[in-house]
């Protein structure tokens, strides 16, 4: 549903009840004249106070369209380059870990073989 379509309803609903309630109540042409001016007055002053917040929060959003559009493409750019800065950082450390990880493989795989060899000869252990 639109906001527009939403307001219109509810104005319409609130002037309609309005006259509902005013042409109702048992009162003079004069009284009833006096309460439909006063009571349209009324309205009117909240029908403006309702445009001026409906402008304010269109400038609201236009601003914050505005700064969205300008913020986010930068924190974004800020965000890769902290990334690009912690892989150049790791990186070193990265292929030290990859290179201890190797050695630890090359000596489990000669361990394995020492004790297959072992296993297979066992009088050669003194």
């Amino acid at each position: 549903m639109k906001a527009s379509t939403f307001f219109i309803g509810l104005v319409t609903g609130v002037v309609a009840g309005s006259a509902a309630a005013l042409f109702s109540t048992p009162q003079s042409g004069s009284e009833l004249r006096s309460n439909v001016k006063t009571a349209s007055s009324d309205w009117k002053d909240k029908l403006s106070e309702v445009k001026f917040q409906l402008s304010d929060l269109k400038q609201s959003i236009a601003r914050l369209t505005k700064e969205a559009k300008t913020e986010v493409p930068q924190t974004i750019d800020e965000l890769k380059h902290s990334v690009q800065m912690w892989q150049n950082q790791t990186g070193p450390i990265q292929e030290n870990l990859q290179n201890e990880i190797s050695s630890i493989q090359m000596a489990m795989e000669e361990l394995e073989k020492s004790i297959a060899k072992h296993q297979k000869n066992p009088s050669s252990v003194s």
